[in-house]
């Protein structure tokens, strides 16, 4: 996601600058972000050469290179732990006024504010995969969340060509709670016997007009995400959204979806 997120601030004319754990895990990065620079060429939607995308982007090691950055993002996997660990290494390198963006598609907010510095300018930018394909992102407002950076969000999110909605923070926000339950009750009619993948994606396809089914989506998203995910709903707003066996089992032998080669479908 973080690769995607870059990708489209470079589509879109930003300068984006990101940090990575070590420099394999950078290079890859860099090789996601011109890969997709390069389909977005190949198919007319930009004519970024390649010296554009060497001044426009840098991916490196190290948080002191987030030092003048108009807003960061955090988009590191969803547990609780590593993301405020992350929040807190940003803040001790941009300071406490720097608006942080939190790409989480279900934690809390307010748990990610807890006891780091500058809260108030730390709230949730929920992108969506993939990004540059995408036209929302979920702004989430944290219990200490200030207005000014909401304005700041809002205004990323133009400049991204999305369109912001702003969420209060709750578990699952707006789009996971929704998306997750359907997800879900998708991979429980697989689990059942009750149709195959593609018929029951084709059904949400064609009769309810989603541009791609649930299962395929799961796909795309990561089957391991999907389950973190569920298993933190579950936590937080009952048995109703407790994982279905099929996924469970699924991850355990690594089919997770479009990033393994094989999930519900075969990529």
């Amino acid at each position: 996601m973080g690769s995607s997120i870059a990708s489209q601030s470079l589509l879109s004319g930003l300068r984006a600058t990101v940090v990575e754990a070590n420099q394999e895990a950078a290079q890859r990065a860099r090789d996601r972000v011109i890969a997709t620079l390069t389909r977005a060429r190949s198919r007319g939607f930009t004519d970024m050469s390649g010296d554009d995308i060497d001044q426009q982007l840098t991916v490196v090691v190290g948080y002191e290179h987030l030092v003048g950055a108009a807003v960061v993002i955090e988009s590191v996997p969803e547990i609780v732990e590593l993301k405020r660990d992350v929040l807190h290494r940003i803040r001790l390198a941009v300071g406490d006024e720097m608006p942080i963006g939190s790409n989480t598609s279900s934690i809390a907010i307010g748990s990610l504010q807890e006891g780091v510095a500058g809260a108030e300018n730390i709230g949730g930018l929920h992108f969506f995969n993939p990004v540059p394909a995408s036209s929302l992102i979920e702004i989430v407002v944290g219990p200490s969340t200030n207005e000014d950076t909401v304005a700041t969000f809002r205004a990323l999110a133009e400049r991204l060509d999305k369109e912001a909605i702003v969420v209060r923070d709750a578990p699952g926000f707006a789009t996971s709670r929704l998306g997750v339950a359907l997800g879900l009750e998708a991979i429980r009619m697989l689990e059942q016997g009750v149709a195959s993948a593609a018929d029951i994606d084709t059904a949400m396809v064609l009769g309810y007009k989603h541009p791609v089914g649930p299962l395929r989506l799961t796909d795309l998203v990561g089957l391991d995400v999907r389950l973190a995910i569920a298993r933190y709903l579950e936590q937080k707003l009952g048995d109703r959204f407790a994982p279905p066996e099929l996924l469970i089992s699924m991850v355990e032998t690594g089919r997770l979806g479009k990033k393994s080669g094989q999930g519900f479908f075969d990529w």
